[in-house]
This record gives C-alpha cells, structure tokens and sequence, in this order.
C-alpha cells in the first residue's frame, strides 16, 4: 500500500510563491511517475506535473510552464513542486500522484489526500 502525506499549501497574494511537498512510502517507484494535479472548484481535476523517476524526465502543463518547478529527493522518495509568479487561477486543490506516464486522471494509481494553494488577487 503506498502512502503520500502532502503539506505547503496556503494562501499567498498574487505574484507570490508556494512550495509543496509529497512524501512517498510503501514501495519503490522506479517505474512509475510522480506528479500533481490540482482541482478549483466546480472543474475537473487537471494535470499540472509528472517526473518520471527512473529518468527524471518532467513534463508541465502549458499552464504552469515558467513558473512552476518540479524536483525530488530520490532518498526520501520525495517530490517538491514550487510554485512562484502564483495567479489566482491556480487557486485549487493540489494533489499528488504516483503513476504511470501520461496527463489523464487515469493514470493515477494512488492519491495524495491534497492540500489548499489559495491565491489573492
């Protein structure tokens, strides 16, 4: 059974930044893909993040491209996204993900329990 504990959510004035954290335990993820998506309310829970732990590779939603920085801590089986130049539309629930590659909700296998990122304008 894998376990993800999430923290760093808040609220931050437009223009500012965030950083999240994930925390993986219960098994290797050499093949699958950590990631985040985020849900505001009323919409779909939206892809923002993956990087793929065997090769690091990262792929962002064209949302978040530039502003946005995903990165990890192999040995702690820990990912950290953070989030500067925040605007109000990233307002939502931020959720973290282990998976395999690909943007779709369906490649999720297992779910942080989120964290709230509010922004202000």
């Amino acid at each position: 059974q894998v376990q993800l504990v999430e923290s760093g959510g808040g609220l931050v004035q437009a223009g500012g930044s965030l950083r999240l954290s994930c925390a993986a335990s219960g098994r290797t993820f050499s093949n699958y893909a950590m990631g985040w998506f985020r849900q505001a309310p009323g919409k779909e829970r939206d892809f923002v993040v993956e990087i793929i732990w065997s090769s690091g590779t990262i792929y962002y939603a064209e949302s978040v491209k530039g502003r946005f920085t995903i990165s990890r801590d192999n040995a702690k089986n820990t990912v950290y996204l953070q989030m500067n130049n925040l605007k109000p539309e990233d307002t939502a629930v931020y959720y973290c993900a282990v998976k395999v590659p690909g943007s779709s909700s369906r490649t999720v296998g297992y779910w942080g329990q989120g964290t709230q990122v509010t922004v202000s304008s």
